[in-house]
């Protein structure tokens, strides 16, 4: 069972009031909030320990490196891979896919080669492998999904041909919710010799991820989505791929000799880790990590999937509201539209009664073309939101929708 009163306690960010309301906080798949273990790793790197990594012999230098590492050490055993090696930070997920992107694509995409992609994409995971593809002449081709929000397998498989040579997808929908069967597809890819790229941003902080248990070839995610800082994530690469893949940046740290004639790059991780990284990000990512670690990340799934289903529940109940996204397995996040009312007027009278949801496209135009609208409200979950914040967002919504 989890302690709510401690919990809520821990997140400095729900003590405050929106005007004359209460905050109630509903775009966790935009950002979580921060506790207060990562928020004190942040103040005492940068009022304690604050020098550069790896390259110095001091004590701040060391200190610093140390606990660089040690978070490196978490989320390797948080994902669970094989080497802390394989763990790459980046500044989040949309580097870490525009990094796999790039040096994957130069390593190993020819013209006429297939990315396969999904119509629920976020953009982060459309754009480089758009690019990428322009640079190399590989094209794309996307999975088809149902009306529910959910992939069609049946053609999935189907699709994967000797032309495929890496498939990009979400492991849970930002705006749909939808949790893909990943593992799956992967077998289906692996069994004809393809890649697969698994952006857990969505799915890593509400459901349990093993890389080892997937046999992903990469994986990334971003700090902020896990309660930890901005500015910091993670591709996981399996080591034998990412050896084969060249530099994605140059600069320090990623070298091993310079000369004008020629350089040689370091050993992996730091291959592609030029430059000075967000050290205290990566510092404060282990405390967050090791927060969502001792609750349990079993205990999270099940408790948001409990207030996903009453959230569901009592929104059914509004009239004209229609949920996008029913799929059968998904994670804590409800887009809506409600007839005669557009997102934005939604979203703006909610936040003027204290209650914080997104609107709009939520970054994945292709998913609102597929669904012929022009956004959605989108009310996201985390493990410190209660029911009784749902019977407020519902409450608030009967209001907007009267003074709308």
């Amino acid at each position: 069972m989890l302690d709510f009163k401690k919990i809520r306690a821990d997140f400095p960010a729900l003590d405050q009031s929106i005007g004359n309301y209460p905050l109630i906080y509903l775009d966790n798949a935009a950002s979580t909030l921060k506790p207060r273990p990562v928020i004190d790793a942040l103040n005492h790197h940068y009022s304690k320990d604050t020098a550069n990594i790896h390259r110095g012999n001091h004590t701040l230098s060391e200190r610093g490196t140390k606990q660089y590492e040690e978070a490196r050490i978490a989320a390797q055993k948080f994902i669970g891979a094989k080497h802390c090696h394989e763990v790459i930070f980046t500044s989040g997920t949309t580097e870490s896919i525009n990094l796999a992107a790039s040096a994957f694509g130069a390593n190993f995409l020819k013209p006429a080669d297939e990315i396969l992609l999904t119509y629920m994409e976020h953009h982060s995971n459309i754009v480089p492998w758009q690019l990428v593809a322009k640079q190399t002449g590989a094209i794309i081709k996307v999975l088809p999904i149902n009306q529910k929000g959910e992939l069609i397998m049946e053609q999935v498989d189907s699709m994967i041909t000797a032309k495929t040579k890496i498939i990009a997808i979400t492991h849970t929908s930002n705006v749909l919710g939808t949790i893909n069967p990943v593992k799956e597809i992967i077998q289906l890819a692996h069994a004809k010799g393809v890649k697969v790229l698994v952006d857990a941003a969505q799915g890593v902080a509400h459901a349990p991820i093993n890389v080892l248990d997937l046999d992903c070839d990469f994986l990334a995610f971003s700090g902020h989505k896990i309660y930890g800082p901005t500015g910091i994530g993670i591709l996981y690469g399996k080591e034998e791929l990412l050896d084969s893949m060249p530099p994605y940046q140059g600069g320090g740290e990623m070298i091993d000799v310079v000369t004008f004639e020629e350089t040689t790059f370091n050993n992996l991780p730091y291959k592609f880790e030029a430059g000075t990284p967000h050290i205290a990000g990566a510092i404060a990512l282990k405390p967050a990590l090791d927060y969502v670690t001792q609750l349990g990340i079993d205990n999270i799934a099940q408790y948001e999937n409990t207030l996903l289903e009453y959230a569901t529940s009592k929104m059914e109940e509004i009239k004209g509201l229609k949920i996008v996204g029913t799929a059968a397995h998904k994670s804590a996040v409800i887009s809506f539209n409600i007839a005669g009312a557009h997102p934005q007027d939604i979203g703006t009278l909610m936040d003027q009664q204290g209650v914080a949801l997104r609107t709009g496209h939520h970054c994945a135009s292709p998913l609102m073309q597929f669904f012929d609208i022009p956004g959605t409200v989108r009310a996201s979950f985390s493990f410190y939101n209660t029911t009784a914040e749902v019977d407020i967002l519902i409450d608030k919504l009967h209001k907007s929708l009267e003074l709308l």
